[in-house]
């Protein structure tokens, strides 16, 4: 696979999105864009992030705060276990290591939550390194470019071969764009600045899409509608207002939630944990 990085980012760069983590390099506030993305519209998670960083503008602050205040905050993005992971870095970061986030990519993988790619994203997007990410929509360019479906190790791999040496924010960032933008479960190759390269699209798109079943790339979620993650959802968002007996819900989904940490039980009566 041949891609011009000097064409991409020529192309990319005049169009990058205005999105507010991206005027930062703080890499606390990095990491609590990154956590927040994962499943969750952008325009769902600008208001959020900005209140989440004037409540907790450092790991510190988030580590004095308990988990339940952090997941009030958080109410509203779904997938609290995200929160909660987010506080416990805080509180580790600030035990260990000065309230700062580590800049090496051993020790980012250690805390806990932080995976492959939000540990890459971090280094990439606050530290400036020259870093390779794969989110879902890198992944589907990675996977349409090379014309297969892609394992972990190999659009990693891919990922890392293609970063523009001294320019890797602005790379990954624009290949973010243009996955958002054209190259999209529908994709608009006539408009795309790999087109020419793009193995998938040379080809004339022959089904199936080298995409669909690749990693990194998203699947289509399960119904929310009536399913455990609405249930869980609204026992939460009961709780926001204080405890709750909790007969008031049902019983394993107040089990489960206990059992992950993110509600705690006193006698008869549930809350979020203090």
């Amino acid at each position: 696979m041949t891609v011009d990085p000097g064409q991409v980012l020529s192309w990319g760069i005049p169009r990058m999105r205005d999105l507010p983590w991206r005027r930062e390099r703080d890499p606390w506030a990095i990491l609590v864009a990154e956590v927040m993305l994962q499943q969750t519209r952008v325009d769902r998670v600008i208001p959020k992030w900005a209140a989440f960083l004037e409540a907790f503008p450092t790991p510190a602050a988030c580590a004095d705060a308990s988990l339940g205040d952090v997941l009030r905050l958080w109410h509203g993005l779904g997938y609290p276990r995200r929160a909660k992971h987010l506080h416990a870095t805080a509180v580790e970061v600030t035990a260990t290591n000065g309230g700062c986030l580590p800049d090496s990519l051993p020790e980012l993988l250690a805390l806990p939550g932080i995976g492959p790619y939000t540990a890459r994203a971090v280094l990439a997007f606050a530290f400036e390194r020259d870093v390779a990410v794969v989110d879902t929509n890198i992944a589907r360019i990675l996977a349409r470019t090379a014309g297969e479906r892609l394992t972990p190790k190999r659009a990693q791999s891919m990922a890392d071969d293609l970063v523009a040496v001294g320019d890797g924010w602005a790379w990954n960032q624009v290949l973010m764009d243009l996955g958002a933008v054209l190259c999209r479960p529908q994709p608009l190759c006539a408009e795309c600045p790999v087109a020419t390269s793009c193995a998938w699209s040379v080809a004339g798109h022959p089904d199936p899409d080298p995409a669909i079943g690749s990693a990194g790339v998203s699947v289509t979620q399960a119904r929310f509608e009536g399913s455990d993650r609405q249930r869980r959802g609204r026992v939460m968002a009961a709780l926001n207002a204080g405890p709750r007996p909790a007969d008031s819900f049902d019983a394993a989904i107040v089990d489960g939630l206990v059992g992950d940490g993110l509600v705690e039980r006193d006698g008869d009566l549930v809350h979020l944990p203090r």
